[in-house]
């Protein structure tokens, strides 16, 4: 299974930002496998920020629950996020990840990885 995210480095704040995972190789509706976004700050761990499961239940970080929004379009194989009236401090390296488990920052608890996207929020 491979993923690749896609989306915009930069992005303004307070505005949105808007991240693609395309996942090839598997179905994103699989059973008992979930599908997750996470982030990473410069020299600091990573952090998850939502999932969303094989029949389409959504789970975020209570910390960002009122700003992200995780969906997917199964006919395409893709999931996104969107993270709304974004600041600098969510200025990180973001990634797509599947795996059996989710809802949790530690990397080998995933099966598959995206390669990352930079974005950075700046004015």
């Amino acid at each position: 299974v491979q993923l690749q995210e896609s989306g915009p480095g930069l992005v303004k704040p307070s505005q949105t930002l808007s991240l693609t995972c395309t996942v090839s190789g598997g179905s994103i509706i699989s059973a008992d496998y979930y599908w997750s976004w996470l982030r990473q700050f410069p020299d600091k761990g990573l952090e998850w920020i939502a999932f969303i499961t094989n029949d389409g239940n959504r789970y975020y970080r209570p910390a960002l629950e009122s700003r992200a929004s995780i969906s997917r379009d199964t006919s395409k194989g893709t999931f996104s996020l969107r993270l709304t009236s974004v600041t600098p401090e969510d200025t990180a390296v973001y990634f797509c990840a599947g795996g059996r488990s989710a809802g949790v920052n530690q990397k080998s608890e995933y099966d598959n990885w995206g390669q990352g996207i930079q974005v950075t929020v700046s004015s």
